[in-house]
């Protein structure tokens, strides 16, 4: 800029110089003197030398510098430099290429001077689906190797022409070879990460070589086990790319890569594809047959939960009744535990009192045979005849008192003919009675 208004500067001077003596009654060139128009073209042609001599580098552009008699240098910090009237080249540290998808109004959104923005274009994909895809790219020139750098910018000339005959020709090969490998369909089905990992290692790396193949399509089968149906296409074979290998390595094209031109690959990935109208209708036929399909599934698991939960309520109830009817058992079978052991209790009860009894017994008899005992040991030992008239009067007192207590009948038969009971048959009894009494006790006594 400041050259050219140095070479202006010193053309108003020329011209006011040789204007004076020509047209003396223009007012205008009248403060216009010789004197005054030498020190013009001075002015000019100092400011002229000073900017051929010297240039501003700006931050972040690397610049050529070739000098008028061949000789050339790199320039990577920002500042003043000498360029000694020579030629720049200024190249950007890193050159951001955009593709973009047209607006409605084909406008290509907001625009930088230092980004290289262009509309996006179409592109096939392997199942002949096309669609525009949208690209951001970065692209890093080599600031540590001045030779190399040197000679890209003497190859290219400007930097704009390096990006249009360089770089972009190298992106379009290598969206259009990364769109052969896949079709538009893995594209939306997860296969995006692939893509973008093809399309940077193709422009960092050389584009692959890509052989033809053909793979038979699977027929479709419709049914169960038990009946199948296969849907026979018109077309069984489709025609597709890989990438070709040797030894498992890629194969690529050699020279075209943009690492031969000490470029690196910042960036490169896929900001928006606008698929063919075709293709979108396929996608929402698809959407809504998912959706379709989701909704189906989450009813089949309702009516399955339905059906879990049914079961599981009659199992509860089951499990409920079972409890019911184990406790009822439980509650009969301790029932007729307790009866049999109070019944066993009773029994040993009555074995105990039954043998108690049988003790008392025997003890009531033991006291009897012991005073029985006792009573002969006496008699036989002797009475004195004061015990002797005791114990007889004992006697009759007791055999009275239980004549007393006995109730004879009216009448009674003695010696074959019949008496009536006025005394006779209660003296006979007690006579009886005091005989066998004497009996026993004159034995004793013997």
């Amino acid at each position: 800029m400041l050259t050219f208004l140095g070479i202006f500067i010193i053309i108003i001077g020329v011209i006011t110089l040789i204007a004076k003596p020509i047209f003396k009654n223009i007012s205008l060139l009248n403060w216009f003197n010789q004197r005054r128009s030498l020190q013009i073209i001075l002015l000019g042609i100092l400011m002229s030398i000073f900017t051929g001599l010297l240039f501003y580098a700006e931050p972040g552009t690397a610049y050529a510098v070739q000098y008028p008699w061949g000789g050339q240098k790199a320039v990577f910090r920002q500042g003043i430099n000498t360029k000694m009237w020579g030629r720049l080249i200024p190249i950007q540290f890193e050159l951001p290429i955009k593709y973009v998808i047209p607006g409605r109004d084909g406008e290509l959104g907001e625009q930088s001077e230092y980004a290289n923005v262009d509309a996006a274009k179409y592109w096939a994909f392997s199942d002949a689906v096309k669609a525009r895809i949208a690209t951001s790219v970065v692209i890093s020139i080599n600031t540590e190797d001045e030779a190399q750098f040197l000679s890209v910018a003497d190859r290219n000339k400007t930097e704009q022409n390096m990006i249009r005959s360089r770089i972009i020709p190298n992106i379009d090969q290598s969206i259009k070879n990364t769109c052969k490998l896949m079709d538009a369909q893995d594209y939306i089905s997860g296969q995006a990460s692939d893509f973008d990992r093809y399309f940077k290692d193709q422009l960092e790396n050389g584009m692959y070589v890509l052989e033809e193949y053909v793979e038979n399509e699977r027929k479709d089968i419709i049914g169960d086990s038990a009946t199948v149906r296969t849907v026979i296409n018109k077309e069984t074979k489709q025609k597709r790319f890989r990438i070709k290998r040797e030894n498992g390595m890629p194969i690529r094209e050699e020279g075209n890569s943009l690492r031969a031109y000490g470029l690196t690959v910042v960036q490169a990935v896929v900001t928006e594809i606008d698929w063919e109208e075709t293709f979108d209708k396929r996608l929402q036929l698809q959407k809504e047959e998912v959706a379709q399909t989701q909704l189906e599934k989450q009813q089949a698991e309702r009516e399955f939960y339905r059906a879990q939960k049914e079961k599981a309520r009659g199992e509860a109830e089951k499990a409920a009744e079972r409890a019911r009817l184990e406790k009822e058992q439980i509650q009969k079978t301790i029932a007729a535990e307790t009866e049999a052991k109070v019944a066993e209790f009773n029994l040993v009860k009555e074995k105990k009192q039954f043998e108690v009894e049988k003790f008392k017994a025997q003890s009531k008899k033991v006291a009897a045979d012991a005073e029985a005992y006792q009573n002969a040991k006496l008699v036989t030992a002797g009475l004195t005849p004061q015990e002797r008239a005791e114990w007889e009067y004992k006697t009759s007192v007791g055999v009275a008192r239980e004549l007393k207590e006995l109730k004879l009948p009216d009448i009674y038969i003695e010696g074959g003919k019949t008496s009536s009971n006025d005394g006779n048959l209660l003296q006979s009894l007690i006579g009886a009675e005091l005989a066998k009494k004497m009996m026993e006790t004159k034995t004793k006594s013997k």
